[in-house]
């Protein structure tokens, strides 16, 4: 029971830390701008009927590590 009880409330402290905002959300708003470009971008290139003269892949692999690399930006 002890061990289920602290189970849990590690998944709780985990997720309350994911959904919190970053500390920086805010201070970087040309960065929140590029990765909601980001998201927009990657959505049109996964629901286009075509893939790009067979770029559609590695442009969808370069859109999400631009992201990754300005979530680590944000950080800062």
């Amino acid at each position: 029971m002890k061990h289920r009880m602290m189970n849990s409330l590690g998944v709780i402290a985990l997720l309350l830390a994911l959904s919190s905002p970053s500390p920086a959300v805010g201070r970087h708003p040309t960065i929140e701008r590029a990765l909601a470009a980001l998201r927009e971008v990657k959505e049109h290139l996964e629901r286009a009927p075509h893939d790009f003269g067979g770029h559609r892949v590695d442009a969808i692999k370069a859109v999400d590590e631009a992201a990754h690399q300005l979530q680590i930006c944000m950080q800062y």
